[in-house]
């Protein structure tokens, strides 16, 4: 009797070891790396990137996306329309990367999230600008104009600036960025009626208002012309955006690999040779 029982377990416990080494071996695709089959080929590498509307989409599948699939990469792709979903997706796991915001606005949803994004590179970028379908030039402002701005503090402040450098405003002293509001506005001499909006809600309030300052992104992805801007913003490195990935993973390999596909020649010639990029403010790799 014995005997019989150790026969009839002795299969099962052979199915059970077997399951956990199987599962052991099982990777995660949130690593977004490369391994090996066992015939010593090369498996295809998953990447999951997001984007939201705006340039970066394309700047990323005709620029950098042919260099990363040329190493062995299959990519697929996610859009979002605010900019709080991407970030926790990406410190989910769901995916392993986003474009849209700049280092500042990527600070201010980690400490409203309580999450750990850093960027890792920077890329070429349509400055905010202000706008109107109304008047032909900035001289022509009213008194009490309307004037449509982004409700976020760190990109109200880029609005707030270009104000304050057309000489329509002045503002206070050492702002913080992700504390910004109309108040820190110390003198109104037009008595403009600000108009805060969610950013992408800026080509739509153009419409309606005297003047907006609208974000790059959602201005292109309106085929709004940046030419056509009575003023872009003096852009500087804080708001130059940037690729997203979870702190936890900046030092892997398909991190590595995205940052070398943006600043790979290919990349930049594709920038370069394209009239669709004029007017943006290009990362300091591209002086390489």
């Amino acid at each position: 009797m014995k005997r019989k029982n150790k026969l009839l377990w002795t299969p099962l416990l052979l199915a059970a070891m077997t399951a956990v080494v199987v599962l052991s071996g099982c990777g995660s695709n949130s690593d977004a790396a490369s391994s090996n089959s066992a015939d010593g080929k090369q498996e295809t590498k998953t990447l999951r990137i997001s984007f939201n509307p705006g340039p970066y989409s394309d700047q990323f599948k005709k620029g950098v996306a042919p260099y990363l699939e040329k190493k062995g990469y299959e990519i697929t792709y996610k859009e979002f329309t605010d900019g709080i979903q991407p970030n926790v997706a990406v410190a989910n796991g769901e995916i392993d990367a986003n474009v849209f915001q700049h280092s500042l606005y990527l600070e201010s949803i980690n400490k409203r999230e309580k999450i750990d994004l850093v960027g890792v590179v920077q890329v070429p970028t349509p400055p905010m600008g202000l706008y109107s379908k109304k008047h032909q030039s900035l001289d022509e402002i009213p008194d009490g104009a309307q004037v449509n701005l982004p409700n976020e503090p760190v990109n109200m402040l880029r609005a707030l600036t270009i104000l304050k450098e057309v000489g329509w405003i002045t503002l206070k002293d050492n702002i913080d960025p992700l504390q910004t509001s109309i108040n820190d506005v110390t003198s109104n001499p037009h008595n403009i009626k600000f108009v805060p909006t969610e950013p992408a809600q800026g080509p739509q309030a153009l419409q309606d208002v005297d003047y907006a300052a609208i974000q790059g992104n959602f201005a292109i992805a309106n085929n709004i012309k940046l030419t056509t801007a009575l003023k872009l913003e003096n852009m500087t490195d804080p708001f130059t955006n940037i690729v997203a990935v979870a702190s936890k993973n900046k030092d892997k390999q398909f991190v590595k690999d995205i940052i070398d596909g943006y600043h790979s020649q290919e990349f930049k010639d594709y920038i370069k040779t394209n009239s669709a990029y004029e007017g943006y403010h290009l990362p300091a790799y591209f002086n390489e």
